[in-house]
């Protein structure tokens, strides 16, 4: 079985590539680094030839609303023409839990991403959609962007985090799988008020910054709800706890009480 994974280089797709390898498949990372590139096409034709499952895992350099929603039209459409053509059997893209929520409360990458699931959706081609919570990694990233010199502002909103080796492991589950034709909600096992996460991700690495939940924050420019980024009820649950997850990534903890 060959399955191409589009971002294979990245932080997901390098750890799906891996498993799918582990199982015994045929698993060929494509992107700009392997020279396959899904926004103008370049490459697609020999990297899906005889694949009968596309996972896209790729992601777009930019965050503002019409960057992000020019690469994932383009992006999509190539994947989804370029897999018709290949006879791909299987579509699968990950996205993010709260997609259609974030998109409304006026996120312009979200926009974007909602945008890219319509067309898929649309396409009359079998596809699965994986929304996963935000990654254990990311969580820098979410405090760097609302850093403001030693005091960090944040969305007064609840997260329910996941590892990245755990979406990974998700994903290898629904590719192996037939189509959903429809989405399926993966997150982390823990609970957490988005400025306590990033509390404990600072006091882990003995950073001193000052961090307040902000009922006027916004998450990467989308104003929340408390829990427009928590999964439903029937969401497939993780094992991996944050704690666990920092202790075997980092190589300086400080305890967390």
């Amino acid at each position: 079985m060959k399955i191409t994974v589009i971002g294979g280089t990245g932080l997901i797709g390098s750890r799906l590539a891996s498993r799918l390898r582990e199982r015994g498949v045929d698993a060929v990372a494509a992107a700009r680094a392997t020279g396959v590139n899904s926004y103008t096409g370049e490459g697609l034709e020999g990297a899906l030839e005889g694949a009968h499952v596309v996972v896209d895992v790729s992601n777009s350099s930019y965050t503002d609303e019409a960057g992000a929603r020019e690469f994932f039209y383009a992006s999509t459409l190539n994947l989804l023409t370029y897999g018709a053509a290949a006879g791909v059997r299987h579509h699968v893209a990950l996205s993010v839990v709260g997609t259609d929520r974030l998109a409304r409360a006026e996120g312009g990458y979200f926009q974007a991403k909602a945008e890219q699931e319509r067309l898929i959706v649309e396409s009359g081609r079998p596809y699965s959609l994986v929304h996963a919570t935000q990654f254990f990694e990311f969580v820098r990233s979410i405090i760097d962007n609302a850093s403001r010199g030693s005091l960090i502002r944040l969305a007064d909103t609840r997260v329910q985090p996941i590892a990245a080796d755990d979406v990974a492991g998700a994903l290898s589950d629904i590719a192996l799988g037939g189509p959903r034709n429809a989405v399926v909600e993966y997150a982390g096992p823990e609970v957490f008020d988005l400025a306590d996460l990033a509390r404990r991700e600072l006091r882990f690495h003995r950073d001193e910054r000052n961090v307040i939940a902000d009922p006027l924050g916004t998450y990467f420019g989308a104003w929340l709800a408390p829990d427009d980024l928590l999964p439903d009820a029937d969401a497939h649950i993780a094992s991996t706890r944050f704690a666990e997850w920092q202790s075997k990534t980092s190589i300086s903890p400080l305890p967390i009480k």
